[in-house]
């Protein structure tokens, strides 16, 4: 891959990157992208109604088509500075990594195609930047992505900037909560010893923490936001946090809720109303070692001298997986520090990151 085209895929991905992009908040990011699809010509360019951005490019025959994504959105709110830092060899940036560059492999792939004067493929390939990947975002993006093409296309290829080398197969299963508690409340001296949901709160984490979680199949639970109450001297009427549990196994994830589901309704007394909202769900799948789709991925990694590492993981490659379509998620280049404003990418393997997704794309069509 040409030091032009890498160093072309790098300032897109720093101009995506310098456009905020929460969660929810992605339009101005998607009206950049959709800019610079009609301005690379392709077909079929649109927004659809949650802020998919869609383009095609046409293929030379009637084969299955390919569907390439990249998620558009940050953990990072609206207000957090974006400047980058530009090195010989690494680009610091918040978002740079995850996911500005994968969005960015989706111009680097049709570029790449045209700079190889590559002939048309047998198919067309589509290319959509996503929204809702992140956070609470629930992976509603992607779902309307799979709704849209369904089971159509030959494969879905999910891009993220980083993590080359890994092979998502696997999607992890996940479920959060919001825990609310609500008590009467009170002032702190007159009215002591009536119940603070802070207090009832702090106690259902305790139990939540005390939780015995098996090391295999790996399985975790975080309590990620906490918040409530009004003043230092006020009993809180109503607090809440935010619960994230995690699952290799389908059966595992299922009892861990339901132990957590028992703690909540045991929590519930007089005078302390405890409720659980499911506020995000994404649903376990994933294809064998053996698929051909894996088996070409793999490969396309070690023609780069890479030593590929089969992972499993919460991507939006989760909704294709769960629904029994071909999905793998993969990675552009390495770096680190996700989801910190100290994140940052490598500039150099990107030119075999790109690389490993054209040959994937060729060797679809083989």
């Amino acid at each position: 891959m040409s030091a032009s085209l890498t160093d072309r895929v790098l300032e897109l991905a720093l101009a995506i990157q310098q456009i905020p992009a929460p969660t929810f908040q992605e339009e101005k990011r998607a009206v950049f992208v959709r800019d610079r699809f009609q301005a690379e010509g392709l077909a079929d360019v649109s927004i659809d109604p949650i802020g998919n951005v869609y383009a095609r490019l046409p293929g030379r025959g009637a084969a299955r088509p390919l569907v390439v994504t990249a998620h558009m959105d940050t953990v990072f709110p609206i207000t957090t500075p974006l400047e980058a830092t530009r090195g010989p060899e690494r680009i610091a940036a918040p978002g740079i990594g995850d996911n500005s560059l994968g969005v960015a492999g989706l111009f680097g792939l049709v570029w790449a195609l045209k700079q190889e004067n590559f002939p048309p493929l047998p198919g067309d390939v589509w290319l959509a930047a996503n929204v809702g990947e992140e956070g609470l975002g629930d992976l509603r993006g992607m779902k309307a992505v799979i709704d849209r093409f369904s089971d159509r296309p030959a494969a879905y290829i999910v891009l993220e900037g980083m993590s080359l080398g890994r092979v998502y197969h696997r999607g992890l299963g996940v479920q959060r909560y919001r825990i609310t508690i609500r008590t009467p409340g009170g002032h702190s001296w007159v009215d002591y010893g009536c119940p603070s949901a802070i207090h009832e709160l702090a106690l259902l984490v305790t139990r939540l923490n005390a939780l015995i979680l098996p090391e295999k199949p790996r399985t975790t639970l975080n309590v990620g936001i906490i918040h409530g109450g009004t003043t230092v001297n006020t009993i809180a009427a109503e607090a809440h946090i935010e619960l994230d549990l995690r699952s290799e196994e389908v059966n595992e994830l299922a009892m861990l809720i339901h132990q957590v589901e028992q703690l909540i309704t045991a929590s519930t007394r007089p005078d302390v109303e405890v409720t659980a909202e499911i506020i995000g769900q994404r649903p376990a799948g994933e294809i064998s070692l053996g698929h051909p789709l894996v088996q070409l991925a793999l490969g396309c990694l070690e023609e780069q001298e890479l030593q590929p590492v089969l992972i499993i993981g919460s991507t939006d490659a989760n909704i294709p997986l769960s629904r029994g379509l071909p999905a793998i998620c993969i990675g552009l280049t390495t770096g680190g520090g996700a989801h910190t404003v100290g994140e940052y990418i490598l500039t150099q393997p990107l030119a075999q990151g790109l690389a490993q997704i054209v040959n994937i794309v060729k060797g679809i069509y083989k």
